[in-house]
């Protein structure tokens, strides 16, 4: 019977609705109908989390970082909204707060898990009101080194101990050769935690890799269209393509949970039959005559002795007469 163990999937929808609760509504049905497990926004409150004058990532320089945060935020009531829109779709609800007030706001949501953006990593505070929930906690890696993520690790697990630490790196768009998938093998041997991967790179083959390499949550940016305006749309993944990331997901599960032994045959054996060769008379031999090359070829179908036997028959006597054109069988030798 096939494992049926899946990968958690989380489409990473942010702030690419741009404060639109219609087009966050849109952006649920696509992940849901797709097959996500979960979709992730943004929580953020622009006068808890971000002076006036913060500068911007060179990514996104259209608007200020407080003007972007206050014009597209959401209120409770529209978190509320989501949340329930999510839940009738079939899917989870997650969102990344980014101050203690988002803690507050995502509490009265209700949400089942939370994610720790990478910007947040040193931020001792909000860990430990996160971690006072006693919800899951998506741990992302992006922006710390060890000495960091150890303190965040240890900071939550006082309090518990469902962690996942995500391998994210901090780039937008991440570069192929900054993945960090050899990170993943080092979380998990660090931390004996469930190890995530937040995927920033173009194309889906660094998720598909994460999840052969061990994953067991992948993340990616989600957009209806790469074209709508925000900071993450031209870094995000389109249905379509999300679509195939999530079936290779898939595949790959079906792969990595059926392991195969290479000892049992049992599937081949007509295949063998077919391809393999057998040793074969290349002449009539009488009985009692020493086997020489020139007697023998090897040909298909299989069947009859190896061709692994070739040299072990070689100068040993046949015990019966042998047509030409036959198949040995390993009683017709004398292998005294």
């Amino acid at each position: 019977m096939t494992n049926t163990k899946k990968t958690y999937i989380i489409a990473e929808i942010g702030m690419n609705h741009d404060g639109s609760i219609g087009q966050a509504k849109a952006f649920i049905d696509a992940a849901a109908e797709i097959g996500v497990s979960a979709v992730k926004f943004q929580t953020h409150i622009a006068d808890a989390e971000t002076l006036f004058n913060a500068p911007v990532p060179a990514y996104f320089q259209s608007e200020s970082r407080y003007n972007y945060f206050k014009r597209t935020a959401f209120s409770l009531e529209e978190h509320i909204q989501l949340k329930i829109h999510a839940e009738k779709a079939g899917i989870d609800f997650i969102s990344s707060p980014f101050s203690l007030e988002a803690v507050d706001l995502l509490e009265q949501v209700g949400v089942i898990k939370y994610k720790v953006p990478s910007g947040e990593i040193t931020n001792i505070p909000l860990l430990e009101k996160i971690a006072k929930t006693g919800k899951q906690i998506l741990l992302s890696s992006g922006m710390s080194n060890f000495l960091e993520l150890d303190e965040a690790y240890q900071i939550i697990k006082d309090y518990h101990s469902d962690i996942v630490v995500m391998q994210c790196s901090s780039q937008y768009p991440c570069p192929y050769e900054e993945a960090g998938l050899n990170i993943i093998q080092e979380i998990k041997e660090r931390y004996r935690v469930p190890v995530g991967f937040s995927d920033h790179t173009h194309g889906i083959a660094a998720s598909l890799a994460a999840v052969v390499l061990g994953a067991t949550v992948v993340e990616k940016h989600f957009t209806i269209s790469n074209k709508l305006y925000g900071p993450d749309s031209k870094n995000s993944l389109e249905p379509d393509d999300f679509r195939r990331m999530i079936e290779g997901i898939r595949q790959i599960e079906i792969m990595m949970n059926n392991p195969v032994d290479k000892n049992d045959l049992s599937k081949y054996h007509n295949m063998k039959y077919i391809f393999q060769k057998s040793i074969v008379t290349c002449m009539y031999i009488q009985a009692g005559t020493i086997i020489t090359p020139e007697m023998i070829a090897l040909k298909k179908p299989g069947g009859g002795l190896s061709p692994r036997y070739y040299s072990k028959i070689m100068g040993k006597k046949t015990n019966k007469d042998i047509l030409k054109d036959s198949t040995f069988d390993y009683n017709d030798i004398d292998w005294e």
